[in-house]
């Protein structure tokens, strides 16, 4: 659905070469820019993917690219977060567990990807944090939050002394990733130590986007990739499970208040099973906002660029593979479209969150039984007051929650 007809009709008709899909990797798969092959008798046999910029990625479960293309490429989408999962729980046991391990943690950060590494950093600090305000509210330890900020910035300058190693470029872009990261997470650890916050109900710290490993009973709603200890990303009221989507080792963005409140207002909405909708003028980060709550919470996320040439079979066809993929897509300058468009679209977009709204495994779109995902999202930004921009229909509006950028 995100491929040219002349591409995917390359990719069906290489069948019995399986090495013929490599060119269409990174359009099928967000992070993946080549799958690596075994050699000689297991020359179908996949051991293990690459990204763009060239980490590898072994395989955790036998995969082989044998039968029709279209199922293999299945396969390999599920040895791909299952390859992420093992490696998330394996670094979850292999954490240190003292304290000046955890500060000086440069051997367990080499060891994983840096997708995992970044995840299971997030769990830690959560169960820290959580933790200390826990002791505080019981009386335990009044100090403990005051504690966890100091242990917070000690474990940043172990990373920095970290960088002035010798390290290989995959190394040096994913410790700038974690850095990035694990700095916004110490600026919160300082407002939670100003505001003196003691509850694990003070809404200071059930606004932070919080990841838990914790047992499938803890999050029973949740559909986890897992059946037993899985990850979930909690914000305010809401529960997520990590989708094990392979994203590659790049940069993160920096979060600052702006995107909290962007964060906090799109989980809202998909918690709701609503769309997400920012506005603002040009360069205030709707789109890498989107983006980057995709990266977090390892979902595929597809951007669109919006003209007036789109009719409703085009968008038809897009919402098709969205839904039955579980993917997000972030429609940008969505109100250049035609209000007679826009009215159809609505229609459609209608049709899916009912669908999300009663829990459907497969229901009717466009004509054809489709199995939806619960995972989709749809998210529009907008510039608004611009020649040549339609406003939005009210039927539209309503199945969106904006959030102005500014």
């Amino acid at each position: 659905y995100f491929l040219s007809n002349d591409e995917l009709l390359e990719i069906l008709s290489q069948t019995r070469d399986p090495h013929a899909v490599q060119p269409h990797m990174q359009k099928c798969f967000d992070g993946i820019k080549s799958i690596e092959f075994g050699t000689g008798r297991d020359a179908k046999k996949i051991i293990g993917f690459t990204d763009p910029k060239g980490e590898n990625v072994k395989m955790t479960d036998e995969c082989e690219a044998e039968g029709p293309v279209e199922f293999w490429l299945m396969q390999v989408q599920y040895c791909m977060r299952k390859s992420l999962y093992d490696n998330g729980a394996k670094s979850w046991e292999e954490y240190p567990k003292d304290e000046a391990g955890q500060i000086d943690r440069g051997e367990w950060l080499m060891a994983y990807p840096a997708q995992t590494v970044i995840m299971i950093d997030q769990v830690y600090w959560t169960a820290g944090l959580g933790g200390a305000i826990s002791n505080v509210e019981s009386g335990a330890d009044p100090e403990a939050v005051e504690k966890f900020y100091k242990f917070s910035l000690a474990q940043i300058d172990g990373m920095v002394k970290l960088v002035q190693t010798d390290l290989t470029s995959q190394q040096r872009i994913m410790i700038g990733a974690v850095i990035t990261i694990d700095v916004n997470k110490r600026d919160v650890t300082r407002t939670h130590v100003t505001e003196k916050v003691s509850s694990i109900d003070n809404f200071t710290w059930t606004k932070q986007l919080r990841y838990y490993w914790e047992d499938k009973s803890a999050h029973k709603s949740c559909p986890t990739f897992s059946k037993e200890f899985d990850c979930v990303a909690r914000q305010t009221n809401t529960c997520f499970p990590y989708g094990y989507e392979y994203l590659g080792n790049g940069p993160r963005l920096v979060i600052t208040p702006l995107t909290d409140i962007c964060y906090m207002t799109l989980t809202g909405a998909m918690h709701m099973k609503l769309g997400g909708a920012p506005a603002g003028p040009a360069g205030t980060g709707k789109t890498e906002t989107t983006k980057d709550l995709g990266k977090a919470l390892a979902v595929y996320c597809v951007v669109f660029n919006c003209s007036d040439g789109l009719d409703f079979k085009i968008m038809g066809r897009f919402f098709s593979g969205l839904a039955q993929q579980g993917a997000w897509a972030c429609f940008d300058e969505f109100n250049r479209i035609d209000i007679e468009v826009l009215s159809v679209i609505a229609q459609q977009v209608l049709c899916i969150q009912q669908a999300l709204f009663g829990n459907l495994i497969e229901f009717e779109f466009e004509g054809n039984v489709i199995p939806i995902k619960p995972s989709f999202g749809v998210f529009i930004t907008m510039n608004p007051g611009y020649a040549g921009r339609a406003e939005l229909p009210d039927n539209l509006k309503a199945l969106f929650r904006p959030v102005a950028m500014m």
